[in-house]
């Protein structure tokens, strides 16, 4: 992995490390589900960064973040087939997903866990997690397990919430496939009833973030994209403001509100178009047209009688309603001022475009970003416009190869605006020769939002997703996500610990004078 030379990188927390009391961690060999539970998970994803009561947030906090997918190859050998596969290895396999929760402190100029912390807790896809609003009824009112957590979100007060980034279980696929593609909240610091909790009212689909805007009245509105090949983009408001001086007040204020998709018009404006059955063509016998983006469909009836028929099928009601497809919509950030940015990873399929969806076969990817009317989080319209089309001008392709200033990326997908406006930029691209020998390995970026000059901050080692960005709130640490790295193939060549399989790891940036990142 490779920091400017003015920066240091020391690795916090890897796939297999202790979490709960007591916990041993992987030290090389293979575990019982009853040991993988207390651990960390695999694919460390998003994540978040929680101050604490009487804690000097510069010197220690909560450390919350997603584990996306298994890293199998510490956790047993050979492939994982769900439909054959004994209990204890579906156990071990549904430990390795889900949430970790870690107590975090910096002790002699290095951040470390805070090992039997009371905080430390594991959230798994063996959990039991309740289910609440609009759609309960139907789903039930607890579901087994949270899976395929991608990227996440905090509320205003103090909450984490974890996306599901799937509509089924495919590591169980004996569970209902109306139980997974939610948003989960939980309390890192343990102290709102009924968490954690799945929030239907916040619509199913292939969830990748959240991200919010609140007003002076303290109503808040959250964004997210769909993560699907395409997607679209939705926003949640809460029914009523939430209150900023008692956290518990607002234990069940993610039940109860309105979903909207967004539709990106060809003249730079946009409509939040509610999604509420009865509305906007959300009724019995409705035509759903299919992902017309990727070439003819065959359209498909289906019925929205209630409230939850919306928010079960939130896919099929935002393109029966109107909404725009994207280029898989993945992490969505709202700037200090108030400019809201989503990046839009790729979609290699796409055969027929749109303004906001410029390029077929749009394998790079581009970002996109908008205001709302008025910087209002209520606010019905917006005006938008392209801030990059991912490529490289040496790209033969004319359409790949996008309008990039300095450095070049593809498949943008993390994204975070920090507290001093700047704006940062991970990539998921491909791993092959055909990409790497044009951008190199997965990358962090530092994006100028007037000039649009894109400089490379970081490279992850060999193989690697860059994902997940924290930071403490002096911005002197950041801690970023190396999710699934292979490992060169040579002796000596695993990363983070050359003598045990490569895993997916978190690690704390710093610069070497102590200012803050990017000064």
């Amino acid at each position: 992995m490779q920091v400017p030379d003015t920066y240091t990188m020391e690795v916090l927390f890897s796939a297999g490390d202790p979490v709960a009391a007591g916990a041993v961690g992987y030290k090389g060999a293979f575990q019982t589900s009853m040991e993988t539970e207390q651990q960390a998970g695999g694919n460390h994803d998003g994540m978040h960064y929680f101050t604490l009561p009487g804690v000097d947030p510069q010197k220690g906090g909560l450390l919350v973040m997603n584990h996306e997918a298994p890293d199998s190859n510490i956790l047993f050998s050979g492939a994982y087939d769900p439909l054959t596969a004994p209990a204890e290895q579906k156990r071990i396999v549904l430990s390795s997903v889900g949430v970790s929760v870690i107590e975090i402190e910096l002790v002699a100029g290095k951040w470390q866990v805070k090992r039997n912390s009371l905080y430390n807790k594991r959230y798994s896809g063996n959990t039991i997690y309740r289910v609440s609003g609009p759609a309960a009824s139907v789903v039930g009112a607890t579901v087994v397990g949270t899976l395929n957590n991608c990227s996440s979100g905090h509320t205003p007060w103090g909450t984490y919430l974890t996306c599901e980034e799937t509509t089924d279980n495919y590591i169980d696929p004996t569970q209902p496939d109306n139980g997974y593609g939610w948003v989960v909240e939980i309390d890192p610091q343990q102290e709102l009833p009924g968490v954690p909790v799945k929030r239907t009212a916040m619509g199913r689909f292939d969830h990748e973030n959240t991200a919010f805007m609140t007003d002076a009245a303290n109503r808040v509105a959250f964004y997210m994209g769909d993560d699907g090949t395409p997607g679209c983009i939705y926003k949640f408001i809460p029914s009523v403001a939430f209150d900023a001086t008692n956290r518990l007040n607002n234990a069940n204020l993610l039940d109860n509100g309105k979903l909207y998709v967004a539709r990106f018009n060809a003249n730079g404006t946009g409509d939040w178009i509610e999604l509420t059955q009865g509305l906007n063509g959300l009724v019995a016998g409705a035509i759903d047209p299919g992902n017309t983006t990727q070439g003819p469909q065959t359209p498909a009836n289906i019925d929205f009688n209630t409230q939850a028929d919306v928010l079960i099928n939130t896919k099929a009601a935002a393109r029966i309603a109107g909404g725009t497809l994207m280029d898989r919509p993945e992490w969505i950030t709202v700037g200090t001022d108030r400019k809201i940015y989503c990046t839009l990873t790729n979609n290699g399929g796409r055969q027929v475009v749109d303004a906001a969806n410029p390029r077929v076969n749009n394998s790079h990817g581009h970002i996109v970003r908008w205001n709302e009317q008025g910087d209002s989080p209520l606010a019905m319209t917006f005006k938008w416009e392209l801030l990059l089309l991912a490529g490289d001008p040496s790209i033969a392709a004319a359409n790949l190869k996008g309008d990039m200033k300095g450095a070049t990326f593809s498949s943008p997908d993390g994204i975070r605006v920090d507290p001093k406006g700047r704006l940062w930029v991970q990539t998921d691209a491909g791993t092959g020769t055909s990409v790497t020998n044009i951008f190199g390995a997965n990358s962090m970026h530092y994006i100028d939002q007037v000039t649009r000059e894109v400089k490379r901050f970081l490279v992850g080692p060999v193989g690697c997703e860059i994902t997940g960005i924290a930071y403490t709130p002096d911005l002197t640490t950041f801690f970023i996500n190396i999710q699934h790295p292979t490992g060169t193939g040579l002796p000596n060549g695993n990363w983070p610990d050359p003598v045990l399989p490569s895993r997916s790891s978190t690690v704390v940036i710093r610069h070497k004078a102590g200012k803050p990142i990017g000064a």
